[in-house]
């Protein structure tokens, strides 16, 4: 037999069961307190309506000269009967000073002893009591007919407690009234609140409500991808680990702005718009991020939802991919001439000149070994030698001559480990390419590349290298090209994300650029951009060969626009 186990009830449900059984006692306790103040209110009522009632009689000079007549029954009855009848009380007995009555609403008690206190009254006082009389229970009040100061009569009016007990009921019975309608009223509050807080709970009871808060938390700190949430007025909601590490945020920014979180204007232009953002590319002072935005409304707008992934690393091996496409490319046309070469050699042969074919071999591959030993002589650091035996080979299939200048030089071992062979291919590749792009086309289209080291303050380009990772010193990269160069104008814009001259590609343009910057910035360098001697532009980075942790940037170039922390 399968026994169900009851859903314990909703914290909604729960609120509300407290909330009615709280007004419910609320009210009754109340009715139950009025009841008995207004039962004794009544009492107190009655005991001065028949005080009145009696001390009126007393007073009254008919009464007096009626006790003295030989009959005062024959006059006071009729009397009594009236007064009881204007003044609703339900008996007024007169008597003579001993207690014997004079008048009673039951005739048959006329001429008997009064039941109750009268000593008081016999001493010329007046008061009240409860007393047992042959009426019944009742308030009752007694007080002394004077005649020059002698008590010549008594007079006691009085109200059964039966007929207060009436009065108190039919207040009671409106007061029940009463707090039935406030207890049907907080009821149907209670219940309309509660809904509400029932549609915004789920329905859940406080265990849910707490687990879910629980794994609310622990999934915050588990994710490893930034979560930002904004609320309306663009104010910090919530913000996980991650987020705060890849925004470089620190202390309490829950309540904050976005805008005074001190981010990249473009980041925080994403952030602060109302439409949604889709996987767009942002760069922060050290890291590329992915950022994805979604506005969160319900009838209005309540705030925006924004997960940010960091494509740093992956940004740098789609620099080497890109690459290695390239190289790729560039072995295939090769082998393609190599194949036509060949056959051209084979050709020579089979016509029976022989020489000419050795001449033909030796001169192509002469050409060859050439350009290979002029890079490596100038630049025999293995990482950028590659980069640039492959961006030569690359820019000779579009057509565009690159050269690398006499000048350069730089040894192999030269780079300290704090500038990984990563980087250097983010800042010399993107120049290279966007170099090539500029270029190609014109008349001349070349690509002139420039590396070596100097001393950082202005120092002579010197013919050897020095101690890897020496102080004092920062390696030099200078791309340029006999393209249509830089628009003054747009000198300070150049090195932004998004922003480019060319019609955009696949994927997007304006991007390496910003790339270089970064990278620049991040070990501390300068990035320059210039008009080239010959017509076109020239970009040169400078950076330090120490640890950028512990001094400060190189100086500013001699002329141009200078490039640190990702603006010109």
């Amino acid at each position: 037999m399968h026994l169900r186990v009851p859903r314990p009830r909703s914290l909604a449900g729960q609120l509300f069961a407290m909330q009615a059984v709280l007004i419910a006692v609320v009210v009754a306790g109340y009715a139950l307190f009025t009841y008995i103040s207004d039962r004794g209110q009544a009492q107190d009522a009655a005991g001065r309506q028949a005080r009145a009632v009696s001390l009126a009689i007393a007073d009254s000079p008919s009464v007096l000269e009626a006790i003295g007549s030989p009959d005062p029954t024959a006059r006071l009855q009729p009397y009594a009967v009236r007064v009881m009848r204007d003044t609703d009380v339900d008996f007024v007995t007169i008597m003579d000073p001993e207690g014997i009555r004079w008048t009673h609403p039951d005739p048959g008690q006329i001429g008997r002893p009064f039941r109750g206190h009268i000593e008081r009254a016999q001493r010329g006082q007046t008061f009240t009591e409860t007393y047992t009389g042959t009426l019944g229970p009742s308030v009752r009040a007694v007080t002394p007919v004077l005649d020059d100061g002698r008590v010549v009569g008594l007079v006691s009016a009085g109200i059964k407690v039966e007929e207060i007990s009436k009065r108190a009921q039919e207040q009671l019975t409106a007061l029940l009234g009463v707090a039935a309608g406030a207890l049907l009223l907080g009821a149907v509050g209670t219940y309309v609140i509660n809904a509400r807080l029932r549609r915004h709970t789920h329905g859940m009871n406080a265990d849910e409500l707490s687990r879910m808060h629980d794994y609310h938390q622990a999934a915050l700190h588990a994710v490893r991808e930034g979560l930002l949430m904004l609320d309306g007025q663009y104010r910090v909601a919530l913000i996980n680990d991650g987020g705060r590490e890849l925004l470089g945020v620190a202390g309490d920014v829950v309540g904050a702005s976005v805008a005074d979180l001190g981010l990249p204007a473009q980041l925080t232009g994403a952030l602060l718009a109302s439409e949604p953002r889709v996987d767009e590319v942002h760069l922060t002072d050290r890291r590329v991020l992915v950022v994805n935005t979604s506005p969160v409304s319900g009838g209005e707008r309540r705030g925006t939802v924004v997960t940010l992934r960091d494509v740093t690393e992956l940004q740098s091996l789609m620099g080497e991919l890109n690459s290695e496409r390239g190289f790729t490319q560039a072995l295939r046309s090769q082998a393609h001439e190599a194949a036509n070469r060949l056959h051209t050699v084979v050709s020579l042969i089979e016509l029976g000149r022989a020489e000419e074919a050795v001449d033909f071999a030796t001169a192509e591959l002469e050409l060859a070994q050439a350009l290979t030993d002029q890079v490596v002589a100038a630049v025999s650091e293995p990482v950028l030698a590659a980069l640039l035996l492959g961006k030569t080979a690359q820019a000779n299939e579009r057509g565009v001559e690159l050269v690398v200048s006499r000048e350069s030089r730089l040894d192999d071992g030269l780079l300290p480990p704090s500038l990984p062979a990563r980087d250097l291919v983010t800042i010399l590749g993107n120049l290279v390419d966007n170099a090539v792009d500029a270029a190609q086309g014109r008349v001349p289209s070349r690509v002139t590349v420039a590396a070596y080291t100097e001393a950082a303050r202005g120092g002579e380009v010197t013919g050897t290298a020095p101690a890897a990772g020496s102080g004092g010193s920062e390696l030099v990269l200078r791309v340029s090209d006999t393209g249509a160069g830089v628009d003054p104008a747009h000198a300070d814009l150049v090195f932004q994300r998004g922003f480019s001259t060319k019609p955009a590609g696949e994927g997007g343009r304006g991007l390496g650029l910003a790339l270089v910057s970064q990278a620049v910035q991040r070990h501390g360098g300068t990035l320059t951009v210039t008009e080239a001697p010959g017509g076109g532009a020239r970009f040169e980075a400078r950076l330090p060969l120490d640890d950028p942790q512990g001094r400060a940037p190189a100086p500013d170039a001699p002329a141009g626009r200078r490039a640190a922390g990702g603006a010109v």
